[in-house]
């Protein structure tokens, strides 16, 4: 099923993402994300996450989600060999075609460090690298209330914002996200969409989308 059409050139849009899943909350976030119509981008993490719930990934791309690369474990890419790089990044770009037929063309690195050499394996693979403007820390603070406050008061048009599905109070904070972007005037879409008609580009680092 393809993403929600949206013209992000004429709304205010604003992407919706989220890490390191999927986990045991990630079937809940996506009723809730069908229930409200929209699709978000999953930046998936490999070992005991992709390896042990591949039903998910699977729904997530039937569902018009985007897949995205987070790595196989969660290293911090900066001051690994080129090589080592790439053993992060590979196996996931692998599993995910396996599973949905598609590669990601995005990726975003482990606590957003990134340095010339992660650039240049990214470009190879044709990843380019997206940040964020927003981040509700839930990897640190799980009420669902503090979550849904910090990602509204930082939420702009063209800005990324940072969720994480594996963390408790992400998830329940998700209606009231939404509902709050959209009483803004703001439309959460995918990555993707929000570049859109342009693609972002392999290897170089985005944090957000130019404003159109």
């Amino acid at each position: 099923m393809p993403p929600h059409s949206v013209d992000c050139r004429r709304k205010r849009c604003v992407a919706l993402t989220f890490d390191a899943g999927p986990g045991p909350y990630t079937a809940r976030l996506l009723d809730i994300l069908k229930a409200k119509g929209v699709n978000a981008t999953f930046f998936l993490l490999g070992k005991n996450s992709v390896t042990r719930f591949p039903e998910l990934v699977r729904r997530q791309a039937a569902e018009g989600h985007e897949l995205a690369n987070h790595t196989w474990t969660h290293r911090r890419l900066t001051g690994l060999s080129a090589a080592e790089v790439r053993r992060q990044l590979e196996p996931l770009q692998e599993r995910v075609r396996d599973l949905t037929g598609r590669a990601p063309t995005l990726m975003r690195p482990p606590q957003g460090l990134t340095d010339a050499r992660v650039a240049e394996v990214c470009r190879s693979l044709g990843l380019a690298q997206i940040l964020w403007t927003v981040t509700a820390k839930d990897y640190r603070d799980h009420d669902p209330e503090i979550i849904t406050r910090r990602v509204l008061q930082g939420a702009r048009r063209s800005g990324i914002i940072l969720l994480h599905d594996v963390y408790p109070g992400t998830v329940p904070a998700v209606p009231g996200i939404i509902d709050g972007l959209r009483r803004r005037g703001l439309v959460p879409v995918t990555v993707s969409q929000l570049f859109a008609p342009h693609r972002p580009q392999p290897g170089r680092a985005y944090w957000n989308a130019p404003s159109t």
